[in-house]
């Protein structure tokens, strides 16, 4: 039994780091690209134009995209392969493969008629010489985004066959496309015309994402039917869970689109804004999509798969939720800890490039703080959503999600729009408000989530003792880098990135395998085998 149970948390740790090693090579990209789009554009209007233009379209992602898609169509195509039926499986597959693309081709053709009012809605702050460039860029960008839902669709196929590798480094192909015009072009064009053609260049990247996963989809998938399905029963339950996963798994992203309508009404500082939460996104939701995306990726197939009486399959989802809690924070910890102390090094190792000056550095920093109050919560509360969803239950986290982005919208109106008023400083400055409100109602909606898993499977979740000592490993490995910056001569942002983030990372870790902090333990075996093999 025992040897049993450690295959299988084997293979699942196997498929996080596989998951985790595509989301790397992504990210890596992502955040290179980001760095190439900040030596041509810094944090200027037409930076805030193009992150508010290409926000717009992604609601065709948040409706159908990966979180929402996987929650909703995994459980029920992975449960009919692990029970062996493969034909039905097809069918599910095809069934919400034809479904997805003939929704997205009408909200396509929707979103790009519509533009212009779309642009007044999230951007109404923008200086009135921004907005032909905005509703163009909005009208190109919109297609990407339907492909972009196709490529997700790979994935929930790719994932439920444990092919976590190919679908979560497909993004490289996107990244790839966008970098390769910054380079290209960026040297000999004003922003405003790179900005549209960095707009063409997406919609080309998403293309290729879309392209290098199909083939395997092909493959794993080869009796897909050519006809469309409908009556099957797994795929009306597909339909039926697909908007309480929704707005349960894109409470996110819809946040995000309230940080955007109401960032984009900041008046002046709009674009600025604007501009600067899309950079601060970007490294905040690296380490959730690295560590908390990579457990709960390979988690949620493997919950979807337990078998038994309830009893059994209970004691089987706390015990798989229980040590995904614990290898999540052990990540997400020194994170938060280091967007609080070091965010300037980071962010300027990273940015900090061309037009990106230290002014720009800084104000990202802030909102990076802001937003790091609710990322435990927000990543721990992806791993409970995924436990509701292998349970069959969509609708409570729906409920929760509901209330999250209510107190989103109530909270980061006054956050932003009022406290600077009342504190005598820039509007600008609204931006970090609206970060840590954001974050406020994520701890909210984590301790609802929470208190439902108890009351469903018995209680789970972090050991006190065990998150105190990842504090304590991370705020003196904090303290110990920040004095090593303090004490560097003047040196390019990058060098001081290359030096003082792996002194923080370097203790960190050594501070948690003195302090017998079980997963440093298996980290540090982990990483003695890949060096032995």
């Amino acid at each position: 039994m025992a040897e049993t149970k450690h295959r299988v948390e084997e293979r699942t740790g196997r498929a996080a780091f596989l998951v985790g090693a595509g989301i790397l090579l992504s990210r890596i990209a992502g955040l290179f690209r980001q760095s190439v789009f900040a030596h041509f554009f810094g944090n200027s209007a037409i930076a805030g134009a193009f992150q508010a233009a290409f926000r717009i379209p992604n609601v065709l992602q948040n409706l159908f995209g990966e979180g929402v898609l996987s929650a909703s169509f995994i459980p029920e195509y992975a449960a009919l392969l692990a029970s062996g039926r493969q034909d039905e499986a097809d069918e599910v597959a095809v069934a919400v493969g034809a479904a997805l693309a003939l929704v997205s081709a009408i909200i396509v053709v929707i979103g790009v008629f519509s533009a212009p009012l779309l642009v007044d809605i999230f951007a109404s702050g923008f200086p009135p010489e921004l907005r032909p460039l905005t509703i163009e860029l909005v009208q190109i960008l919109f297609p990407g985004a339907a492909l972009l839902v196709c490529s997700a669709w790979c994935l929930g196929v790719l994932n439920s066959h444990r092919k976590f590798l190919m679908s979560y480094s497909a993004p490289l192909a996107w990244n790839a496309a966008m970098i390769g015009a910054l380079v290209y072009y960026g040297p000999s064009h004003t922003p405003a015309r790179l900005a549209v053609i960095l707009a063409w260049a997406s919609i080309v990247g998403s293309a290729a994402q879309f392209a290098v996963q199909l083939p395997a989809v092909i493959r794993l998938s080869g009796r897909l039917r050519r006809t469309v399905e409908y009556k099957h029963e797994a795929v009306r339950r597909v339909f039926r869970n697909f908007l309480p996963a929704f707005m349960s798994r894109g409470v996110v992203q819809l946040s995000t689109y309230i940080d955007l309508m109401i960032a984009g009404a900041l008046g002046a500082a709009a674009s600025t804004a604007v501009s600067g939460l899309s950079y601060a996104q970007t490294l905040y939701m690296l380490p959730g999509s690295l560590f908390g995306m990579a457990v709960t990726a390979a988690e949620l197939p493997a919950m979807a798969s337990v078998t038994g009486d309830q009893g059994t399959v209970h004691a089987k989802l706390r015990d798989r939720l229980n040590a995904g809690m614990a290898r999540i924070a052990f990540y997400i910890v020194p994170s938060v800890v280091a967007f609080l102390a070091l965010g300037d090094v980071i962010i300027g190792g990273i940015l900090q490039t061309g037009r990106f000056k230290a002014a720009d550095t800084v104000y990202v920093w802030y909102i990076l703080a802001g937003s790091t109050v609710g990322l435990l919560a927000s990543t721990l509360g992806r791993l409970d959503s995924s436990t509701y969803f292998a349970l069959r239950d969509s609708r409570t986290p729906m409920r929760f999600a509901i209330l999250r982005i209510a107190l989103t919208t109530v909270l980061g109106y006054i956050c932003a729009l009022k406290v600077p008023v009342w504190l005598g400083v820039d509007l600008k400055y609204g931006a970090v408000g609206l970060a840590a409100s954001a974050g406020v109602a994520g701890w909210i909606e984590f301790i609802l989530l929470r208190r439902g898993l108890t009351r469903k499977i018995g209680r789970t979740g972090l050991i006190p003792s065990y998150v105190v000592m990842l504090w304590l490993a991370a705020l003196p490995a904090a303290g110990i880098a920040w004095e090593v910056k303090r004490h560097l001569p003047p040196l390019r942002p990058a060098y001081v990135a290359l030096i003082v983030l792996p002194v923080y990372g370097i203790i960190y870790l050594g501070l948690s395998v003195a302090l017998r902090v079980p997963e440093s333990t298996l980290l540090i075996g982990r990483i003695r085998r890949k060096v032995a093999g």
